[in-house]
């Protein structure tokens, strides 16, 4: 996350005329790094589309409540993760009663997505991550995949570094046992 580009997007979201112009920059900067954030959570690429596309709405519609003293990326990360957990809950909602768990329905997604390019041991190590719980699989994924530190995870999700460090390690644990069980 380029700090100057930051700076001169956040200069244009201060400026009601090129409010607009701002936030297509945002849009056109973080898209690709969301989607992806989102993809690993709900695995399957037009839900995450959606949820993409829900979040820059809420972004956009917010813009009057976003602290410009925040890292935009932050900000964007913190909707849509709470977008996509609200989305994961109403999916599970939705399976209460079914005989297919939400998440194994997302598993059998990872074996026949034609999105889903991997080979066998990332799609272990996919259908391993989705046995964590929803928070778990989140710090899992930001440290992992997106690299994110401790700081900017706490930063985004509210929480502890403690905590975060205790969730991704106790998700490693979890990760690795289902591996060499598998």
């Amino acid at each position: 996350m380029k700090q100057n580009d930051d700076k001169a997007i956040i200069d244009k979201l201060r400026n009601l005329e090129t409010r607009n112009e701002g936030f297509n920059d945002i849009v056109n900067q973080y898209s690709q790094q969301l989607y992806y954030h989102i993809r690993r959570m709900v695995i399957d690429h037009e839900d995450a589309n959606d949820l993409v596309q829900d979040s820059f709405i809420k972004a956009y519609t917010n813009l009057d409540k976003f602290r410009f003293d925040a890292a935009i990326y932050t900000w964007l990360y913190r909707i849509a993760t709470n977008t996509c957990l609200n989305f994961l809950e109403r999916k599970k909602r939705m399976f209460t009663f079914s005989a297919l768990s939400y998440e194994d329905s997302l598993a059998d997604k990872i074996e026949s997505s034609s999105y889903f390019d991997g080979d066998e041991l990332q799609k272990t190590l996919q259908k391993a991550i989705l046995t964590l719980p929803n928070k778990q699989r989140l710090v899992f994924n930001m440290k992992y995949y997106d690299d994110l530190k401790y700081s900017e995870i706490s930063e985004i999700l509210k929480t502890s570094e403690g905590g975060l460090k205790a969730s991704y390690h106790h998700a490693v644990k979890k990760i690795e046992k289902y591996i060499n069980e598998d």
